[in-house]
């Protein structure tokens, strides 16, 4: 049997998309949401894949760093784009502190609108 457990956060940043041709070359901003997920196949002893307080504290350090922040002045972001997907491949590699010998990051979303995301998954 697989488990899966999330946790959803957000935050609010700016950016604009450097070599790009249109109006995101502009700076804009979203209020961003963002959805880790992690899986395995074996709970603890209390019946638990992962803590979600464990998962929360990691994505509240994380939207820390990012939020009210222009990204593409701030590492990694002011040398790779930061569109959704490099947003959220950054987010899956910070996120790996937070696994365990049983629970493994499974995917990060990342949300730049109600209607347009993007996915990592490992």
């Amino acid at each position: 049997m697989k488990y899966q457990v999330s946790a959803t956060k957000t935050f609010a940043g700016a950016h604009f998309l450097r070599g790009y041709k249109g109006k995101c070359e502009n700076l804009h901003g979203h209020n961003w949401k963002v959805r880790a997920a992690f899986s395995g196949s074996k709970l603890d002893k209390t019946g638990m894949l992962l803590d979600f307080t464990d998962i929360k504290a990691a994505l509240d350090k994380i939207m820390l760093y990012l939020d009210h922040k222009c990204l593409n002045e701030i590492a990694p972001f002011n040398k790779t784009n930061p569109t959704a997907e490099n947003i959220a491949a950054f987010i899956f590699k910070e996120l790996k502190c937070v696994q365990s010998k049983n629970a493994k990051i499974a995917e990060v979303e990342v949300w730049e609108s109600e209607t347009t995301s993007a996915i990592v998954k490992n």
